[in-house]
Protein backbone atom coordinates (compact mmCIF):
# COMPACT_ATOMS: atom_id res chain seq x y z
CA UNK A 1 0.00 0.00 0.00
CA UNK A 2 1.92 3.42 -1.00
CA UNK A 3 -0.62 5.49 0.74
CA UNK A 4 -2.84 5.91 3.44
CA UNK A 5 -5.83 8.48 3.99
CA UNK A 6 -4.76 11.51 6.15
CA UNK A 7 -7.72 11.18 8.05
CA UNK A 8 -9.12 8.11 9.27
CA UNK A 9 -12.40 7.98 10.99
CA UNK A 10 -12.52 8.46 14.28
CA UNK A 11 -13.15 5.14 16.39
CA UNK A 12 -16.16 4.00 18.17
CA UNK A 13 -17.96 7.12 16.63
CA UNK A 14 -20.23 5.50 14.20
CA UNK A 15 -23.01 8.15 12.18
CA UNK A 16 -25.97 8.98 13.68
CA UNK A 17 -24.86 6.99 16.76
CA UNK A 18 -25.72 8.51 20.49
CA UNK A 19 -23.16 8.82 23.23
CA UNK A 20 -24.08 7.61 26.28
CA UNK A 21 -23.56 10.08 29.43
CA UNK A 22 -21.04 8.35 32.11
CA UNK A 23 -22.00 8.28 35.67
CA UNK A 24 -21.17 11.29 37.81
CA UNK A 25 -18.73 8.87 39.66
CA UNK A 26 -17.04 7.85 36.00
CA UNK A 27 -16.51 12.21 34.89
CA UNK A 28 -13.10 12.67 34.74
CA UNK A 29 -13.14 15.46 37.23
CA UNK A 30 -14.69 13.51 39.77
CA UNK A 31 -11.67 11.03 39.79
CA UNK A 32 -9.38 14.00 39.71
CA UNK A 33 -11.11 15.87 42.59
CA UNK A 34 -10.98 12.46 44.51
CA UNK A 35 -7.87 11.83 44.33
CA UNK A 36 -6.36 15.51 44.94
CA UNK A 37 -8.50 15.43 47.98
CA UNK A 38 -6.91 11.84 49.34
CA UNK A 39 -3.88 12.69 48.88
CA UNK A 40 -3.69 16.78 50.21
CA UNK A 41 -5.73 15.20 53.61
CA UNK A 42 -2.84 12.49 53.66
CA UNK A 43 -0.23 15.47 53.05
CA UNK A 44 -1.63 17.35 56.07
CA UNK A 45 -2.00 14.46 58.17
CA UNK A 46 1.52 13.67 58.00
CA UNK A 47 2.83 16.77 57.90
CA UNK A 48 1.31 17.28 61.31
CA UNK A 49 3.03 13.64 62.31
CA UNK A 50 6.13 14.29 61.34
CA UNK A 51 6.35 17.76 63.21
CA UNK A 52 4.61 16.24 66.41
CA UNK A 53 7.58 14.02 66.23
CA UNK A 54 10.22 15.78 65.62
CA UNK A 55 9.05 19.41 66.93
CA UNK A 56 9.07 22.68 64.18
CA UNK A 57 13.33 23.16 64.16
CA UNK A 58 13.93 19.49 63.70
CA UNK A 59 11.12 19.66 60.96
CA UNK A 60 13.01 22.64 59.28
CA UNK A 61 16.22 21.02 59.48
CA UNK A 62 15.22 17.23 58.06
CA UNK A 63 12.92 18.95 55.56
CA UNK A 64 16.06 21.32 54.12
CA UNK A 65 18.54 17.76 54.20
CA UNK A 66 15.92 15.08 53.26
CA UNK A 67 15.09 16.96 49.94
CA UNK A 68 19.04 17.25 48.81
CA UNK A 69 18.75 13.73 46.83
CA UNK A 70 15.24 14.23 44.65
CA UNK A 71 16.01 16.12 41.99
CA UNK A 72 18.61 13.62 41.08
CA UNK A 73 16.72 10.70 41.64
CA UNK A 74 13.48 12.29 39.97
CA UNK A 75 16.00 12.99 37.25
CA UNK A 76 17.33 10.04 36.27
CA UNK A 77 14.02 8.34 36.32
CA UNK A 78 12.67 10.63 33.72
CA UNK A 79 15.66 10.70 31.80
CA UNK A 80 14.62 6.13 32.24
CA UNK A 81 11.21 7.13 30.51
CA UNK A 82 12.29 9.52 28.19
CA UNK A 83 11.71 7.04 25.15
CA UNK A 84 8.04 6.56 26.34
CA UNK A 85 7.20 9.67 28.65
CA UNK A 86 4.41 9.13 30.59
CA UNK A 87 2.00 12.34 31.36
CA UNK A 88 3.19 14.44 33.56
CA UNK A 89 0.11 13.74 35.82
CA UNK A 90 0.94 10.20 36.22
CA UNK A 91 4.58 11.38 37.92
CA UNK A 92 3.02 13.96 40.23
CA UNK A 93 0.46 11.31 41.27
CA UNK A 94 3.33 8.78 42.42
CA UNK A 95 5.57 11.03 43.63
CA UNK A 96 2.57 12.14 46.02
CA UNK A 97 1.18 8.78 46.65
CA UNK A 98 4.91 7.67 48.02
CA UNK A 99 5.38 11.37 50.24
CA UNK A 100 1.70 11.27 51.58
CA UNK A 101 -0.46 8.07 51.20
CA UNK A 102 1.96 5.71 51.33
CA UNK A 103 4.13 7.52 53.85
CA UNK A 104 0.55 7.81 56.26
CA UNK A 105 0.21 3.99 55.90
CA UNK A 106 3.41 3.14 57.08
CA UNK A 107 3.67 5.33 59.76
CA UNK A 108 -0.34 4.15 61.54
CA UNK A 109 0.64 0.63 60.46
CA UNK A 110 4.34 0.07 61.79
CA UNK A 111 3.85 1.68 65.06
CA UNK A 112 0.00 -0.34 65.97
CA UNK A 113 1.75 -3.44 65.06
CA UNK A 114 4.85 -2.86 66.46
CA UNK A 115 2.99 -1.45 69.82
CA UNK A 116 0.35 -4.22 69.60
CA UNK A 117 3.23 -7.25 69.36
CA UNK A 118 5.07 -5.51 71.78
CA UNK A 119 1.96 -5.30 74.71
CA UNK A 120 1.02 -9.00 73.25
CA UNK A 121 4.79 -10.55 73.94
CA UNK A 122 6.22 -8.25 76.70
CA UNK A 123 8.82 -7.86 74.91
CA UNK A 124 9.15 -4.20 73.69
CA UNK A 125 12.81 -4.76 72.25
CA UNK A 126 12.11 -8.16 70.12
CA UNK A 127 8.69 -6.27 68.99
CA UNK A 128 10.70 -3.74 67.73
CA UNK A 129 13.34 -5.93 65.90
CA UNK A 130 10.44 -7.99 64.17
CA UNK A 131 8.92 -4.74 63.45
CA UNK A 132 12.07 -3.20 61.68
CA UNK A 133 13.16 -6.59 59.69
CA UNK A 134 9.78 -8.03 58.87
CA UNK A 135 6.33 -5.29 59.48
CA UNK A 136 7.81 -2.13 57.76
CA UNK A 137 9.15 -3.96 54.69
CA UNK A 138 6.05 -5.94 54.36
CA UNK A 139 3.89 -2.81 54.97
CA UNK A 140 5.91 0.02 53.30
CA UNK A 141 6.27 -2.25 50.05
CA UNK A 142 2.83 -2.86 49.92
CA UNK A 143 1.76 0.69 50.41
CA UNK A 144 4.34 1.79 47.64
CA UNK A 145 3.02 -0.73 45.15
CA UNK A 146 -0.40 0.10 45.62
CA UNK A 147 0.35 3.69 43.34
CA UNK A 148 1.92 1.58 40.38
CA UNK A 149 -1.01 -1.03 40.54
CA UNK A 150 -3.86 2.20 40.49
CA UNK A 151 -1.84 3.45 37.46
CA UNK A 152 -1.82 0.21 35.99
CA UNK A 153 -5.36 -0.16 36.52
CA UNK A 154 -6.77 3.35 35.87
CA UNK A 155 -4.00 4.16 34.04
CA UNK A 156 -2.85 1.13 31.43
CA UNK A 157 -2.38 3.33 27.94
CA UNK A 158 0.76 4.69 29.70
CA UNK A 159 2.02 1.18 31.33
CA UNK A 160 3.69 -0.28 28.50
CA UNK A 161 6.42 -2.11 29.32
CA UNK A 162 8.98 -3.03 32.04
CA UNK A 163 10.47 1.20 31.79
CA UNK A 164 6.92 2.34 32.48
CA UNK A 165 6.93 0.45 35.42
CA UNK A 166 10.40 1.15 36.81
CA UNK A 167 9.36 4.95 36.61
CA UNK A 168 6.01 4.84 38.11
CA UNK A 169 7.71 2.56 40.99
CA UNK A 170 10.77 5.01 41.38
CA UNK A 171 8.75 8.33 41.87
CA UNK A 172 6.40 6.49 44.18
CA UNK A 173 9.77 5.70 46.23
CA UNK A 174 11.28 8.67 46.30
CA UNK A 175 8.45 10.61 47.87
CA UNK A 176 8.17 8.11 50.14
CA UNK A 177 11.70 8.29 50.87
CA UNK A 178 11.89 11.77 51.10
CA UNK A 179 9.01 11.83 53.80
CA UNK A 180 11.04 9.28 56.11
CA UNK A 181 14.05 10.96 55.68
CA UNK A 182 12.29 14.51 56.75
CA UNK A 183 11.15 12.22 60.29
CA UNK A 184 14.63 10.65 60.65
CA UNK A 185 16.68 13.32 60.15
CA UNK A 186 14.48 15.70 61.67
CA UNK A 187 14.34 13.26 64.72
CA UNK A 188 18.55 12.94 65.04
CA UNK A 189 18.80 17.01 64.98
CA UNK A 190 16.39 16.63 68.23
CA UNK A 191 18.43 14.43 69.53
CA UNK A 192 21.70 16.69 69.29
CA UNK A 193 19.63 19.25 70.73
CA UNK A 194 19.25 17.25 73.67
CA UNK A 195 22.67 16.04 73.93
CA UNK A 196 24.88 18.87 72.62
CA UNK A 197 26.06 16.81 69.64
CA UNK A 198 27.46 19.13 67.11
CA UNK A 199 29.72 18.61 63.77
CA UNK A 200 30.61 15.22 62.18
CA UNK A 201 30.33 13.85 65.88
CA UNK A 202 26.59 14.31 65.72
CA UNK A 203 23.63 11.96 64.77
CA UNK A 204 22.28 14.46 62.38
CA UNK A 205 25.67 14.23 60.68
CA UNK A 206 25.81 10.30 60.56
CA UNK A 207 21.94 10.04 59.96
CA UNK A 208 22.66 12.44 56.88
CA UNK A 209 25.54 10.16 55.58
CA UNK A 210 23.87 7.28 55.86
CA UNK A 211 20.36 7.82 54.28
CA UNK A 212 21.32 10.98 52.14
CA UNK A 213 24.85 9.74 51.25
CA UNK A 214 25.64 6.07 51.25
CA UNK A 215 22.00 4.93 50.11
CA UNK A 216 19.97 7.20 48.41
CA UNK A 217 19.18 4.39 45.89
CA UNK A 218 18.01 2.33 48.57
CA UNK A 219 13.83 2.85 48.43
CA UNK A 220 13.87 3.17 45.07
CA UNK A 221 15.98 0.27 44.39
CA UNK A 222 13.50 -1.96 47.09
CA UNK A 223 9.99 -0.63 44.76
CA UNK A 224 11.77 -0.54 41.27
CA UNK A 225 11.67 -4.32 41.67
CA UNK A 226 7.60 -4.17 41.89
CA UNK A 227 7.67 -2.15 39.06
CA UNK A 228 9.64 -4.71 37.13
CA UNK A 229 6.87 -7.00 38.01
CA UNK A 230 3.93 -4.62 36.68
CA UNK A 231 6.24 -4.01 33.48
CA UNK A 232 6.44 -7.82 32.56
CA UNK A 233 2.49 -8.17 33.11
CA UNK A 234 1.77 -5.12 30.91
CA UNK A 235 3.55 -6.65 28.56
CA UNK A 236 1.84 -10.39 28.60
CA UNK A 237 -1.03 -10.64 26.68
CA UNK A 238 -4.27 -10.55 28.34
CA UNK A 239 -5.23 -14.04 27.88
CA UNK A 240 -1.98 -14.72 29.93
CA UNK A 241 -4.05 -14.05 33.29
CA UNK A 242 -1.74 -15.56 35.46
CA UNK A 243 0.75 -14.09 34.70
CA UNK A 244 -0.24 -10.28 34.81
CA UNK A 245 -0.76 -11.86 38.12
CA UNK A 246 2.53 -13.35 39.72
CA UNK A 247 5.02 -10.62 37.55
CA UNK A 248 3.66 -8.10 40.16
CA UNK A 249 3.26 -10.48 42.91
CA UNK A 250 6.52 -11.62 42.87
CA UNK A 251 8.27 -8.29 41.70
CA UNK A 252 6.71 -7.46 45.17
CA UNK A 253 7.62 -10.19 47.48
CA UNK A 254 11.74 -9.66 45.83
CA UNK A 255 11.17 -5.72 47.29
CA UNK A 256 10.42 -7.08 50.41
CA UNK A 257 13.24 -9.92 50.96
CA UNK A 258 15.60 -6.86 49.40
CA UNK A 259 13.98 -4.33 52.21
CA UNK A 260 13.84 -6.70 54.54
CA UNK A 261 17.67 -7.64 54.23
CA UNK A 262 18.45 -4.05 53.94
CA UNK A 263 16.97 -3.03 57.30
CA UNK A 264 18.17 -6.13 58.69
CA UNK A 265 21.50 -5.66 58.38
CA UNK A 266 21.61 -2.65 60.97
CA UNK A 267 21.38 -5.35 63.59
CA UNK A 268 24.03 -7.01 62.57
CA UNK A 269 26.27 -3.93 63.70
CA UNK A 270 28.77 -1.61 61.64
CA UNK A 271 30.96 -4.30 60.23
CA UNK A 272 27.44 -6.53 59.39
CA UNK A 273 25.70 -3.27 57.78
CA UNK A 274 28.87 -2.71 55.70
CA UNK A 275 29.20 -6.02 54.03
CA UNK A 276 25.52 -6.14 53.63
CA UNK A 277 26.11 -3.10 51.54
CA UNK A 278 29.05 -3.77 50.02
CA UNK A 279 28.41 -7.11 48.85
CA UNK A 280 24.60 -7.08 48.08
CA UNK A 281 23.02 -3.42 47.90
CA UNK A 282 25.78 -2.46 45.55
CA UNK A 283 25.83 -4.94 43.67
CA UNK A 284 21.93 -5.14 42.98
CA UNK A 285 22.01 -1.75 42.47
CA UNK A 286 24.83 -1.68 39.44
CA UNK A 287 22.41 -5.33 38.01
CA UNK A 288 19.31 -3.37 38.17
CA UNK A 289 21.21 -0.35 36.30
CA UNK A 290 22.02 -2.05 34.15
CA UNK A 291 19.13 -3.92 33.55
CA UNK A 292 17.43 -0.62 33.13
CA UNK A 293 19.49 1.05 30.67
CA UNK A 294 19.37 -2.08 28.80
CA UNK A 295 15.65 -2.21 28.58
CA UNK A 296 15.66 1.68 27.27
CA UNK A 297 18.24 0.47 24.57
CA UNK A 298 15.77 -2.33 23.40
CA UNK A 299 12.70 0.04 22.70
CA UNK A 300 14.60 2.28 20.70
CA UNK A 301 15.61 -0.99 18.35
CA UNK A 302 11.72 -1.54 18.48
CA UNK A 303 11.19 1.79 17.50
CA UNK A 304 13.44 1.60 14.76
CA UNK A 305 12.08 -1.98 13.49
CA UNK A 306 8.02 -1.25 13.97
CA UNK A 307 8.08 2.24 12.42
CA UNK A 308 9.64 1.64 8.78
CA UNK A 309 6.15 -0.24 8.33
CA UNK A 310 4.31 3.10 8.63
CA UNK A 311 6.89 4.60 5.54
CA UNK A 312 5.62 1.72 3.63
CA UNK A 313 1.70 2.86 4.31
CA UNK A 314 2.77 6.17 3.25
CA UNK A 315 2.07 7.42 7.08
CA UNK A 316 5.87 8.58 7.93
CA UNK A 317 8.61 9.51 5.98
CA UNK A 318 11.98 7.53 5.42
CA UNK A 319 14.04 9.60 7.64
CA UNK A 320 11.52 9.44 10.87
CA UNK A 321 12.20 5.81 12.46
CA UNK A 322 15.78 6.46 11.91
CA UNK A 323 15.23 10.12 13.83
CA UNK A 324 12.87 8.42 16.50
CA UNK A 325 15.26 5.61 17.09
CA UNK A 326 18.21 7.85 18.41
CA UNK A 327 17.15 9.92 21.57
CA UNK A 328 20.24 12.70 20.18
CA UNK A 329 18.20 12.93 17.05
CA UNK A 330 15.23 13.58 18.94
CA UNK A 331 16.63 16.20 21.20
CA UNK A 332 18.17 17.85 18.06
CA UNK A 333 14.32 17.60 16.05
CA UNK A 334 13.06 19.31 19.54
CA UNK A 335 15.71 21.93 19.09
CA UNK A 336 15.13 22.76 15.92
CA UNK A 337 11.70 23.01 16.24
CA UNK A 338 11.59 25.53 19.13
CA UNK A 339 14.55 27.27 17.15
CA UNK A 340 12.31 28.50 14.28
CA UNK A 341 8.99 27.54 15.58
CA UNK A 342 9.15 28.41 18.90
CA UNK A 343 7.66 26.61 21.73
CA UNK A 344 4.15 25.57 20.34
CA UNK A 345 6.87 23.59 17.81
CA UNK A 346 8.96 21.78 20.49
CA UNK A 347 6.01 20.50 21.67
CA UNK A 348 4.27 19.34 18.99
CA UNK A 349 7.84 17.57 17.68
CA UNK A 350 7.35 15.83 21.91
CA UNK A 351 4.00 14.77 21.70
CA UNK A 352 4.72 13.33 18.15
CA UNK A 353 7.94 11.46 19.62
CA UNK A 354 5.60 10.25 22.02
CA UNK A 355 3.01 9.23 19.92
CA UNK A 356 5.05 7.71 17.34
CA UNK A 357 6.67 5.22 20.46
CA UNK A 358 3.15 4.35 21.57
CA UNK A 359 2.95 3.36 18.16
CA UNK A 360 5.44 1.28 17.53
CA UNK A 361 5.16 -0.37 21.23
CA UNK A 362 1.39 -0.96 19.79
CA UNK A 363 2.52 -3.13 16.66
CA UNK A 364 5.56 -4.55 18.55
CA UNK A 365 2.17 -6.41 20.65
CA UNK A 366 0.54 -6.80 17.83
CA UNK A 367 3.65 -8.81 16.16
CA UNK A 368 4.10 -10.82 19.26
CA UNK A 369 0.27 -11.79 19.43
CA UNK A 370 -0.15 -9.71 22.25
CA UNK A 371 -2.06 -6.79 21.23
CA UNK A 372 -5.76 -6.19 22.56
CA UNK A 373 -8.93 -6.31 20.58
CA UNK A 374 -8.63 -2.48 20.66
CA UNK A 375 -5.60 -2.98 18.05
CA UNK A 376 -6.79 -1.19 15.15
CA UNK A 377 -8.93 1.74 16.91
CA UNK A 378 -6.05 2.69 18.62
CA UNK A 379 -3.60 2.58 16.11
CA UNK A 380 -6.10 4.66 13.97
CA UNK A 381 -5.96 6.84 16.89
CA UNK A 382 -2.19 7.64 16.95
CA UNK A 383 -1.48 7.98 13.35
CA UNK A 384 -4.50 10.73 13.77
CA UNK A 385 -2.55 12.35 16.85
CA UNK A 386 0.68 12.00 13.94
CA UNK A 387 -0.80 13.62 11.03
CA UNK A 388 -1.87 17.03 13.45
CA UNK A 389 1.56 17.36 14.17
CA UNK A 390 3.29 16.13 10.59
CA UNK A 391 3.52 20.31 10.06
CA UNK A 392 6.03 20.88 12.66
CA UNK A 393 7.56 17.53 13.19
CA UNK A 394 8.22 16.32 9.81
CA UNK A 395 10.90 19.01 9.22
CA UNK A 396 12.26 18.75 12.68
CA UNK A 397 13.28 15.05 12.37
CA UNK A 398 14.93 15.23 8.50
CA UNK A 399 17.41 17.39 10.32
CA UNK A 400 17.55 15.68 13.26
CA UNK A 401 18.39 12.45 10.82
CA UNK A 402 21.32 14.77 8.72
CA UNK A 403 22.64 15.72 11.38
CA UNK A 404 23.13 12.57 13.55
CA UNK A 405 23.23 9.91 10.20
CA UNK A 406 26.61 7.92 10.68
CA UNK A 407 29.48 9.68 8.14
CA UNK A 408 30.47 8.30 5.37
CA UNK A 409 33.96 6.54 4.81
CA UNK A 410 36.64 8.76 3.71
CA UNK A 411 36.90 7.29 -0.09
CA UNK A 412 33.86 5.41 0.02
CA UNK A 413 31.71 7.77 -2.44
CA UNK A 414 34.17 8.39 -5.10
CA UNK A 415 35.53 4.17 -5.10
CA UNK A 416 31.51 2.96 -5.04
CA UNK A 417 29.06 5.77 -6.32
CA UNK A 418 27.08 7.90 -3.77
CA UNK A 419 26.67 6.51 -0.50
CA UNK A 420 22.77 5.68 0.44
CA UNK A 421 21.27 7.73 3.77
CA UNK A 422 20.78 5.07 6.31
CA UNK A 423 17.07 5.15 6.32
CA UNK A 424 16.73 4.89 2.53
CA UNK A 425 16.03 1.32 2.96
CA UNK A 426 12.89 1.78 5.06
CA UNK A 427 9.96 0.94 3.90
CA UNK A 428 11.08 -1.90 2.15
CA UNK A 429 9.95 -5.10 3.49
CA UNK A 430 12.77 -7.18 5.45
CA UNK A 431 13.43 -10.66 3.17
CA UNK A 432 10.52 -9.96 0.22
CA UNK A 433 7.72 -10.54 3.30
CA UNK A 434 5.10 -7.44 2.65
CA UNK A 435 4.09 -5.67 5.88
CA UNK A 436 0.55 -6.31 6.96
CA UNK A 437 -1.57 -3.13 5.57
CA UNK A 438 -2.77 -0.33 7.77
CA UNK A 439 -5.58 -1.27 9.85
CA UNK A 440 -4.74 -4.87 9.82
CA UNK A 441 -4.09 -6.55 12.91
CA UNK A 442 -0.45 -7.94 12.23
CA UNK A 443 -0.66 -11.03 14.15
CA UNK A 444 -3.78 -12.29 12.20
CA UNK A 445 -3.06 -12.28 8.73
Amino acid sequence: MASSPPYPPCPGAAPGSTLRHPHWWQRPAVRYGAVVTLLALSGLVILALVREQTGTEGFLVGLGLAVLPVPLLLAAFRWLGRVDPGPWRNLLFAFAWGACAAALIAIVANSFATRWIATTTADPAGADTLGTTVIAPVVEETAKAAAVLLLFLFRRRDVNGILDGVVAAGFTATGFAFTENVLYLGNAFGTDQLTGGSGIASVTAATFFVRIVMSPFAHPLFTVLTGIGFGAAALSADRQRVRRVLFPVAGLLLAMGMHALWNGSVMLGQFGFLAVYGAFMVPAFGLLTWLVVWTRQRELRTVRTELPAYVAAGWLRPAEPFALGSMRARRLARKFAREHGGRPAARAVAQYEAYATSLAFLRHRGRAGKAGPDFVSRERELLLELWHRRAAARPALEHAARLTAPPVPYGAAWAYGPVPAPWQAYGQPPHGHPYPAYGEHPHRR
